[in-house]
């Protein structure tokens, strides 16, 4: 009968709800790629305790800033996956998570979470990042990290599949090959070289290199306590995470997200006279995307403002 049960309730249960706890999944999978990039050891998915399922809590609300009402969302998907799965899920595990999820639900900044788009980096943000990322192998990773991001306008999938040996030094600065992620066409592009030493993408990704000694393979890997680098390539919750922390390790005063890199250099060169063609390329963005359009109204707003030089 329980059996039956089941079957019944898939049966009923509306697309748009399969399709969201799919996602749930997605992202509960992901939770322990990045678990198991920290710890060495990955713990099977269908392990869902009182200990995986609390961390999956606080994973998503201090590594992917979700909203509290998106994360008990998120604890029903999973749960109700797993158990399609044949996994007995302990009571004591939801209970746990949606005792460590309460006090989230009653804070405000909490509550904005996920209302609105990314914020767009600037060049005087990548600055104060810059000058305070620590002076370790880390250090030099993170910041060739993000500039290159930034530079690239990429995804934060396509900075976990950049590969080193499609970064090729030219005189101008950098050849880069971003590979195809998630069924997006892969697309060539170049990085010049930036004006402040700082925040030169081209310099500070040959300093991670001979710093790394990485010619071929991943181009950003993991990196433990004691300094030694991992042989596979950062996942992309990785990437995003390192833009975040840095971001509020220099104090901004808005967060930064892995987007936010892409978002910035769209609208930095927009504003800097960039033609929108070349611009698009850089981005990876379809002629008639609404998504790069938007980006380009916005660093539009105050060129030539209507308000401004009116005799007020």
């Amino acid at each position: 009968m329980e059996e039956a049960a089941e079957k019944h309730l898939d049966a009923i249960r509306p697309h748009n709800t399969k399709r969201g706890y799919a996602n749930d999944w997605a992202l509960w999978e992901e939770f322990h790629d990045w678990l198991g990039e920290r710890t060495g050891h990955r713990i099977a998915s269908t392990n869902v305790t009182r200990g995986t399922l609390v961390g999956f809590v606080v994973w998503l609300d201090t590594i992917k800033l979700a909203a509290p009402n998106s994360i008990d969302r998120r604890i029903t998907g999973v749960t109700v996956t797993a158990r399609s799965l044949g996994v007995e899920v302990p009571k004591e595990a939801t209970v746990a998570a949606r005792k460590a999820l309460k006090p989230m639900k009653a804070d405000p900044e909490r509550l904005g979470r996920g209302r609105g788009k990314a914020a767009a980096a600037t060049p005087e943000q990548l600055r104060q990042m810059a000058a305070a990322v620590p002076d370790s192998l880390t250090g030099l990773r993170d910041r060739a990290l993000w500039l290159l991001a930034f530079a690239v306008a990429g995804r934060s999938a396509e900075v976990a599949a950049l590969r080193a040996d499609g970064i090729v030094q030219v005189s101008q600065g950098l050849d880069v090959h971003v590979p195809s992620v998630k069924g997006r066409p892969a697309r060539d592009v170049v990085v010049g070289y930036g004006k402040s030493p700082d925040t030169c993408p081209v310099r500070a990704w040959l300093t991670w290199r001979a710093a790394a000694d990485i010619m071929r393979g991943a181009a950003f890997v993991p990196i433990d306590r004691w300094g030694n680098l991992g042989d596979t390539a950062l996942s992309a919750a990785a990437c995003r995470d390192i833009i975040a922390r840095n971001a509020e390790r220099a104090g901004l005063a808005v967060r930064l997200t892995g987007h936010s890199m892409r978002a910035g250099f769209i609208t930095t060169s927009r504003v800097a006279g960039k033609r929108e063609e070349k611009i698009r390329a850089q981005s990876g963005h379809a002629a008639n995307s609404p998504a790069f359009w938007g980006y380009i109204r916005e660093a539009d707003r105050w060129i030539d403002a209507a308000s401004e030089d009116i005799g007020l």
